[in-house]
């Protein structure tokens, strides 16, 4: 069984910054994207980043500039650089990965709170 674990979340201040990182353990494909997506209270989860094998990235338009994604192939991990931070980004976040056969795996989440 897949699994992967995040890391990284927690309380922080409006402007301030948090890095999530998600670690997969071994899956019997490749690994053809991993990426992040959020559930606010309420909302339905949404994409927030994700990042192919390749390094081709894509982000939701409210974290453009705000956000990195990150890879390391040879870790099978991917993180995601947080910055400038607002209440709105409130959530808790969930890793995901998907492989070549198409076998799509998500992380438990964890909370983030951007609070004063």
């Amino acid at each position: 069984q897949v699994q992967l674990v995040e890391s990284g979340g927690g309380l922080v201040q409006p402007g301030g910054s948090l890095r999530l990182s998600c670690a997969s353990s071994r899956s019997f494909a490749s690994t053809r994207i991993m990426g992040w997506y959020r559930q606010a209270p309420g909302n339905e989860r949404e994409l927030v980043a994700t990042i192919t094998s390749g390094g081709t990235t894509n982000y939701a338009d409210s974290v453009k500039g705000r956000f990195t994604i990150s890879r390391d192939n040879a870790k099978d991990t991917v993180y995601l650089q947080m910055n400038s931070l607002k209440p709105e980004d409130t959530a808790v976040y969930y890793c995901t990965k998907r492989t070549t056969l198409g076998q799509e795996y998500w992380g438990q989440g964890t909370q983030v709170t951007v609070s004063s």
